[in-house]
């Protein structure tokens, strides 16, 4: 597709217009959330993305592929040309939607279920895609856990303990188990938040694992260097995902991205070719480094 042709296609956009801006309509869901019970529907680039080719014979592990900002980036990997592992919790009905459109995209899909804070489900997630692909060339953690909850006292310890293994203990088990099949020009992309650096008091357990995965991030890059393995990751702002309305009050679901310059929630499909740019060999000097898509809120 030429240059006009693709100016054509995606016209320049006011941002703060592109999408639905809040209020929202009340909405609740059990977590974890589907994507049919959102109300406006996201976009997952389903319509929109169109590859070049970037990630042609890669083999890719995505966890929490299914829904939200998982299923984006699963369909801008097949369609620049990479096969993907979608790994999810149980949201069987999302994972076969996201699976769909890879397929339809020429590419294989692999579906994998069950629950990556348990390192042996980890395990079994990396060796599955080595039976299938032959190889792993990109690991995208994706997949997150988050509670709201008003004070302190009401955390409590177990669910404590059930965010950090999800969110952080899952990328160790699983870059862990990755690197053996990785060769020089693997790369490992991991979903940090705004909330490494503008920590929600409300999410406190969910920030602070952000904050964990930013110096994780950081620290794992200069660990794998010396084998051509990159490792960065992306900080996404409010992103209208199933996350939001099954783990926030219906109050913080409807006013969801207001307070963000850009006035709005952002949708997954804004976020895929970042992490599509952090998979690719047109990212080959970047490693250690946090892509902020915020909205406009700041980082520094």
């Amino acid at each position: 597709m030429s240059t006009k042709d693709r100016e054509r296609t995606r016209p320049q956009q006011d941002p703060k217009e592109q999408y639905a801006k809040p209020p929202y309509p009340e909405q609740e869901q059990d977590v974890p959330g589907t994507e049919d019970q959102m109300t406006p529907e996201a976009d997952h680039g389903e319509k929109s993305y169109r590859g070049s080719g970037k990630l042609e014979g890669k083999k890719a592990i995505i966890t929490g592929g299914d829904s939200g900002i998982g299923r984006a980036v699963a369909i801008a990997f097949a369609r620049e040309g990479a096969d993907v592992l979608i790994s999810y919790l149980s949201e069987d009905e999302d994972a076969n939607e996201t699976a769909k459109w890879v397929k339809e995209a020429g590419k294989k899909a692999v579906l994998v279920s069950g629950d990556i804070s348990e390192e042996e489900h980890c395990k079994k997630i990396v060796q599955r895609a080595v039976d299938e692909f032959g190889q792993i060339d990109i690991l995208v953690n994706n997949a997150a856990f988050q509670m709201t909850r008003e004070s302190l006292q009401d955390i409590p310890s177990e669910e404590w303990d059930y965010t950090f293994r999800t969110n952080i203990y899952s990328m160790f088990y699983l870059c862990k188990a990755a690197e053996p099949h990785m060769k020089p020009g693997s790369t490992i992309v991991n979903t940090t938040s705004v909330n490494a650096y503008k920590p929600r008091p409300t999410l406190l357990a969910y920030a602070a694992t952000k904050g964990a995965i930013q110096n994780f991030t950081a620290n794992l890059a200069q660990l794998l260097a010396e084998k051509g393995i990159r490792v960065n990751c992306v900080a996404p702002g409010p992103i209208w995902t199933p996350l939001i309305p099954s783990t926030m009050p219906e109050e913080q679901v409807k006013s969801f991205g207001k307070n963000v310059p850009l006035k709005r929630a952002g949708q997954p499909a804004e976020l895929a070719a970042t992490y599509v740019l952090l998979a690719s060999q047109d990212s080959s000097y970047m490693t250690g480094a946090t892509v902020q898509i915020t909205g406009g809120t700041p980082t520094i």
